[in-house]
């Protein structure tokens, strides 16, 4: 890409972000470029203070680089749009740490480096967490962790309909698990189907889990998953609150005990120890048996587009340091993510036998930006989650709401 029209590229993607930049980050440093020996480093982890772990590491693999690290934590929009500002003003910082939908949007305006460019070795990570940074056959980062959604289930309400939860393993058995828990006078399962990129998150577990891509929102596999949601909506299996539920507020109605089963993330791990009932988890299962392909979450580790190619070299070190298997333990232990190295996964596993569910969801798992969707994942999402609610709602069939959807998708 030239010069020009890289500039061009920036400046159209950041007119959306300019007016969107407000709020205060939480922040070790002032913004602005790092100069001489100082290098500037962006994350999305506002909540770790200068005491951190978190911290302690980046300077640990700023000393061991001969630089010192100068590090601005943000909220994760507010990274979004300075990142771009920043880009197009030149002034970016060394390393970038993004949400991995957020690559796309940066690698599409010029903004990062690829690892052809900055020499940063990917050979270890598992590739279908690096196909979330990946757009055009160039891959622009390193994944530093992933999160994703899994079943968690009341042993309690379990035992007492008769369920083994090791027999469900397609929809079918899932269905039928429902029914055994809601003729005991239990609810089946919640989870989150707001109109938001939530909903869509929570829903692709099982729209991939049935075939269906998202290139083809009204395919009849996609129709067969919608269909799934909707029907335990009229048999009740699922509450009407799951149109308007978070994946926040959805964990809220599992932890009374009422429900048998919840969709949710590695995020919730530490709540589940709290809970007032004994728990377990389980893949999401695909229609036809075996785990569903769950959307992953978690952040990838870059190296901006510099004005001085010459830092790249210090840059890749720093990165090549955070992302070594010792450091990566450490900092997807603080974060309850899943490593991205299959290595360290068995000693995550290893160390505690509750993440084996967990690891087994993110081998299955795909980048919502994966397939080569990059920049128009977000159109995508915004007509899948509204085809979503107007099934759930009553307003349309499943095939009506997904037809509209995909026509939608096509025209954004």
């Amino acid at each position: 890409m030239t010069g020009l029209n890289r500039r061009r590229r920036l400046a159209a993607v950041a007119v959306i972000a300019l007016a969107a930049v407000t709020g205060s980050a939480c922040s070790s440093s002032t913004d602005g470029p790092s100069d001489g020996g100082a290098y500037l480093v962006w994350d999305p982890y506002p909540q770790f203070a200068d005491d951190s772990e978190w911290v302690a590491l980046l300077k640990k693999c700023g000393t061991s680089a001969g630089v010192t690290v100068e590090r601005t934590g943000y909220d994760t929009t507010d990274l979004t749009n300075k990142a771009l500002l920043a880009a197009q003003q030149g002034n970016s910082p060394d390393v970038l740490i993004v949400d991995n939908p957020v690559i796309s949007t940066l690698a599409e305006a010029g903004a990062l480096t690829t690892t052809d460019d900055n020499k940063l070795d990917v050979s270890a990570m598992e590739k279908n967490l690096l196909g979330a940074g990946q757009s055009d056959g160039k891959t622009y980062g390193v994944p530093i962790g992933a999160n994703t959604l899994a079943l968690y289930y009341n042993k309690d309400l379990l035992t007492a309909a008769g369920v083994d939860p090791a027999t469900v393993t397609d929809w079918t058995s899932l269905t039928a698990a429902l029914t055994k828990v809601k003729a005991k006078g239990k609810k089946g399962i919640t989870f989150s189907a707001i109109g938001t990129e939530e909903g869509s998150f929570q829903f692709l577990p099982w729209f991939w889990g049935s075939g269906a891509q998202l290139t083809s929102l009204d395919s009849p596999q996609a129709v067969s998953a919608l269909t799934l949601w909707t029907d335990w909506l009229k048999q009740g299996h699922a509450p009407n609150s799951v149109i308007n539920n978070t994946q926040t507020t959805s964990w809220q109605e599992f932890a009374t005990g009422d429900y048998a089963f919840a969709e949710n993330g590695t995020w919730q791990l530490a709540n589940a120890e709290k809970l007032p009932f004994a728990y377990g988890t389980i893949p999401v299962p695909a229609s036809a048996g075996g785990p569903a392909p769950a959307p992953t979450g978690g952040e990838f580790v870059s190296i901006p587009v510099q004005k001085n190619t010459g830092r790249y070299q210090t840059s890749q070190q720093l990165v090549a340091c955070l992302t070594n298997a010792d450091n990566l333990l450490t900092t997807d232990t603080t974060l309850s993510y899943v490593a991205p190295v299959a290595a360290v996964q068995e000693r995550q596993a290893t160390a505690d036998p509750k993440l084996k569910v967990w690891v087994e969801a993110v081998r299955a798992a795909k980048g919502r930006t994966g397939d080569n969707l990059g920049t128009k994942y977000p159109k995508i999402s915004e007509s899948l989650w509204t085809a979503v609610q107007a099934a759930l709602s009553g307003g349309k069939s499943p095939q009506e709401a997904l037809t509209a959807a995909q026509t939608a998708a096509s025209t954004r």
